[in-house]
């Protein structure tokens, strides 16, 4: 008996702990955010598309933190009229935010 409670709590425990480690994808935190709504990979919707996005913002130094800024926020006029309205810390962290940023900076 006793041996089958720790087979069990073993199999749980690596289930459960599988489970635990993944960690999201910087696509999957933008999806979570409610980023995906406006913008997708590659096709412009109500906002542009992630690759316009890296295109607008290849090369400049401070590109990361004006965007930071920009999701935080809010902003209007920098792809067209439509505004984006801002994303507070409770949508996204500052380090996942970071985590997007990143990769849409790095989109082909």
């Amino acid at each position: 008996m006793n041996r089958t409670v720790s087979h069990l709590a073993l199999a749980a425990g690596l289930v459960f702990g599988a489970a635990a480690v993944h960690a999201a994808t910087p696509a999957e935190l933008a999806t979570k955010a409610g980023c995906a709504v406006c913008h997708q990979p590659t096709a412009k919707g109500l906002g542009p598309s992630y690759q316009e996005i890296a295109k607008k913002y290849k090369g400049q130094a401070g590109a990361p933190a004006l965007m930071a800024e920009r999701v935080r926020k809010g902003s209007v006029g920098i792809f067209g009229k439509l505004p984006m309205t801002p994303t507070p810390p409770a949508r996204i962290s500052d380090a996942d935010l970071k985590l997007v940023i990143d990769w849409i900076l790095k989109t082909p």
